[in-house]
This record gives C-alpha cells, sequence and structure tokens, in this order.
C-alpha cells in the first residue's frame, strides 16, 4: 500500500481539529484545509478501492459508489447547513455538472488521450448503450421533469413527486449494478485486444482490507467536517470573485471526480478504452443514482427545500451532451475527432456557468 494515503486521513482530522478551535476558518488555514479536504476525497477513492478489490463484485462496485456518493452529499449538505434557503439548488448544480464532467469532460479527454496515442480504440457497445440510456433517464427524471411540473411553483417536485423520483432513480441505479456485476457482466468486459493489458494485481490481504476501511471512514469523517467548516469560506471567494453560485456545484464535483477521471484516463492511454467507459459511466448513474435520493432525505431532515429543475440553457447543453453521446457510442470505436467534439461541449459548459 502506498505511503500517502495512509498518512492524509490523519492529517486531514488533525486539520479538522484546528479548524474546529479556530473557528471560522479564515485565511492560510482556509487554504490548507482546503489542499486537506482534497487529500481526504482523494485518499477516501483509494482506500475504498482496496476494499473494493478484497470484496470483488458486486460488493465492491457497491462500496466503491457508496464512497463517493457519500463524500458528494457530504459537501452538498453541509453548504446547505451553512447556506440555508439560499443554496436550494447547490444539489442540482452539482448533479448537472457531475453530469456535464462524465459524459463531456471524462469522455473527451479518454478519447482524445486514447486516439493520439493508439489511432482508433473500441468498446462494448452492449454495456455502454444502456448505461448511457439510463444516464439520460435519470438526468430528465432528476434535471429537467421539475421544470415542466405544475403541483408546485418554481423548478421543484412536490413532496410525493420528489420521493417518487429519488425512488426511481435509486431503482434505476440497482438495476444497473445487477447487470453491470452479475446479470450481463460479460458486457462490460474488456475487448480482446485489452484482455493482456487488464491483468489485475492480488488482492489485498485480509489486515490490510480492514486497515483500508479504517482510514476510509476516517476520511470520510474528515471530508465532512472540512467541508462544512470552509463554506462559508467558499461562499465568501465565490462572492469576492463576483462568480455565479453554480461555480460551487462544478468545484464540488471536480473534487468527488478527480479520482475517477484520472484512473479513466489512464486506462484510456493505455488502451483499455473499455475501463475508460465503465468508469465514466458508472460514476455519471452513481452520481444522480445515489445523490438524488440521499439529498432528497437529507432535504426532508433538514427541511431545507430543494430546487432540481435545470433553466432552458442547461437543458439545452443537456440535450446536445446526449445526443453527440449517443452518436459516440453508436459504433463502438472511436477517434480524437469524437474526443475533440466532447471537449469543446465540456468548454461551452465551463464557459456558460463563469458567464452565465
Amino acid at each position: 500500500m502506498s505511503r500517502w494515503p495512509l498518512a492524509v486521513p490523519p492529517a486531514a482530522l488533525a486539520l479538522l481539529a484546528v479548524a474546529v478551535v479556530a473557528a471560522p476558518v479564515g485565511g492560510a488555514l482556509a487554504a490548507v484545509c482546503g489542499l486537506g479536504l482534497v487529500g481526504a476525497v482523494l485518499a477516501a477513492v483509494h482506500h475504498a478501492e482496496v476494499v473494493a478489490h478484497r470484496l470483488g463484485e458486486p460488493l465492491g462496485t457497491l462500496v466503491l459508489a457508496l464512497a463517493v456518493t457519500i463524500i458528494e452529499v457530504a459537501l452538498i449538505v453541509s453548504m446547505m447547513l451553512a447556506g440555508g434557503a439560499g443554496k436550494a439548488a447547490l444539489a442540482r448544480d452539482t448533479v448537472y455538472a457531475a453530469l456535464m464532467i462524465v459524459v463531456n469532460g471524462i469522455l473527451g479527454l479518454c478519447l482524445l488521450v486514447g486516439g493520439l496515442r493508439h489511432r482508433e480504440q473500441t468498446f462494448r457497445t452492449e454495456g455502454a448503450g444502456p448505461a448511457l440510456a439510463a444516464l439520460l433517464a435519470l438526468a430528465a427524471l432528476s434535471l429537467v421533469l421539475p421544470t415542466f411540473t405544475t403541483s408546485t411553483a418554481g423548478p421543484t417536485y412536490s413532496t410525493p413527486q420528489l420521493v417518487f423520483a429519488a425512488t426511481a432513480s435509486l431503482a434505476l441505479w440497482g438495476v444497473f449494478v445487477f447487470v453491470q456485476t452479475v446479470r450481463h457482466r460479460d458486457y462490460f468486459l474488456p475487448t480482446g485486444s485489452e484482455e493482456a493489458a487488464d491483468a489485475h494485481a492480488a488482492p489485498p490481504t485480509p489486515l490490510q482490507a480492514w486497515l483500508a476501511f479504517g482510514l476510509l471512514a476516517a476520511s470520510l469523517v474528515a471530508v465532512v467536517g472540512l467541508g462544512k467548516a470552509l463554506s462559508p469560506s467558499i461562499e465568501a471567494g465565490v462572492r469576492a470573485a463576483h462568480a455565479p453560485d453554480a461555480v460551487i456545484g462544478v468545484a464540488i464535483s471536480l473534487i468527488v471526480l478527480l479520482p475517477e477521471t484520472t484512473a479513466a484516463v489512464r486506462a484510456a492511454h493505455a488502451n483499455r478504452l473499455q475501463t475508460s467507459m465503465n468508469l465514466a459511466l458508472g460514476s455519471g448513474l452513481a452520481s444522480i443514482g445515489l445523490t438524488i435520493p440521499a439529498v432528497a432525505i437529507a432535504s426532508f431532515a433538514i427541511g431545507q427545500p430543494l430546487v432540481l429543475g435545470l433553466d432552458p440553457k442547461e437543458m439545452v447543453l443537456t440535450a446536445l451532451s446526449f445526443a453527440v453521446a449517443t452518436i459516440t457510442l453508436g459504433t463502438g470505436r472511436t477517434h480524437v475527432m469524437q474526443g475533440a467534439v466532447h471537449l469543446v461541449l465540456f468548454g461551452a459548459f465551463l464557459f456558460l456557468t463563469l458567464v452565465p
């Protein structure tokens, strides 16, 4: 096991203790706590991967998805608590940002890197196609339909509608996990040209797995605590930069999806595009399918409103992204042009977030 994942969780917990004593956090301490937060996120995902490798499928996939979702929900809820009703749209902004990062950012970067190194790459459409369909359905249920419902004013769901959307999201993600890990596991295995490069390392020992589990728990505690401690500083920074509030959601998604992005790009560079597809689409499905139910429960518990519906501009960009992704994933073969198109759309998302 690498040394840095062992050292980061205790260091992050120590920073959390300092932040609690010195509250409110600001200045140099806020910068150090921000680095500790990023480090705790990376360490949490690393230790989740160790535990997942030991457990195997399908429990391994569940551990990874739950760890990432806990981080995302913790950051969202901590900022909702700090910002009150003013942060009603934070969950929507974060999930939308995660969707754009997955569909355009991660996919585009993987296709570009893989295409530049290997000219053309292949993957299994029988796995990627249904995953994209599920992601499209989840995005429509969670981010598009609330804008058009009439039971409540504004881009929100009524309580029964929110319960239905959360239940449907969780059920659809559960079916996907079952299909990916049990029923049609072969649809998500490497293609013939990748099999030699996709050899797995030996699983960790029970002692290593239990150590990773303990450090995973410590990392998650640090993420939750540091996220709450840094919320006022993050909001103050956004106001000082005169940036839209949606930038906070983009920052959360970038932090949460950084490990998956790194792993997916490395896989594409090693000519294992199927692995990249599994990581990207699986992360997107977990980000919506698990985050929406968790945030819905949190909103009921703390009595905070939850704005989910996108504005027309975001809906157009979402529809365009899925249309392009459908063409990209339709043939099972990719090259640099497809990656360039997705990255241009990702650039448009970032630009329009800063300049709405």
